[in-house]
């Protein structure tokens, strides 16, 4: 088992880290703003549902959940491992989404319109894009079907530089670099503004105690599995 990186070498690209980050709602609201091009007046993050322990999840969940001023909802997750499925892991978290509103008493009919963000260290598609987005459609008439979900796939090592918006290629060259302090002299405001964040959490002894404590889940939920394959072998 390998060594558990400490805080303080966390960056953007750690799961941990891009939750706390994104805590902060003016980050995730300018994330999303770059991301999807449209203007958000403000937005609000689920603190109970970004970095915590959720036995319903498998475990821990690292993504980041929220809602803006019109009640649509986003869930962000940065993935550096290429995983089989990202398509259907979207489905999963759309459906989430959509569970937790009917739950609350909404009919299916005033539904909010939902988007899942994946920020991948890969190419999920392999055309080399930066960014992938996927709606619904009709098959024979090429027309979308208005069922309000989409999912948008980030490809921090695209090709088609000309192609994206400046402030959106900039936030992807900081995660591809992994947001080394040496690379965003250069770099726009929101892109300094989430290094100082990263800064500020390194130093904050309650989100070292916070991710400790996730660390340590997480190897014990590991072990568990380990043993309990073992169990069935015998």
């Amino acid at each position: 088992m390998g060594r558990t990186k400490r805080l303080k070498e966390l960056t953007i690209k750690d799961n941990f880290m891009f939750g706390a980050v994104m805590m902060d709602e003016d980050n995730c609201k300018g994330l999303l703003e770059r991301v999807l091009e449209i203007p958000i007046d403000r937005v609000d993050v689920s603190k109970e549902k970004s970095i915590v322990y959720h036995p319903e999840y498998k475990g821990v969940r690292l993504d980041v959940y929220a809602k803006d001023e019109k009640q649509t909802r986003y869930n962000v997750e940065i993935q550096v491992e290429r995983k089989p499925a990202l398509g259907k892991r979207s489905r999963y978290y759309q459906s989430q989404m959509d569970m937790e509103m009917l739950l609350t008493g909404e009919d299916y009919t005033e539904l909010p319109n939902t988007y899942v963000i994946f920020i991948c260290d890969f190419d999920p598609f392999g055309e080399g894009l930066y960014r992938y987005s996927t709606r619904t459609f009709c098959e024979e008439t090429r027309k979308p079907v208005n069922d309000g979900i989409e999912t948008v796939y980030l490809n921090v090592h695209g090709k088609n530089r000309n192609s994206i918006p400046d402030e959106l290629l900039r936030f992807l060259d900081y995660v591809k670099d992994t947001g080394r302090t040496e690379t965003i002299s250069t770099t726009d405001p929101f892109v300094r503004h989430l290094q100082d964040t990263i800064d500020a959490i390194k130093q904050n002894r309650s989100m070292e105690e916070r991710y400790m404590l996730l660390e340590e889940m997480m190897r014990n939920e590991k072990q568990e599995g380990i043993q309990q394959g073992s169990q069935q072998m015998l």
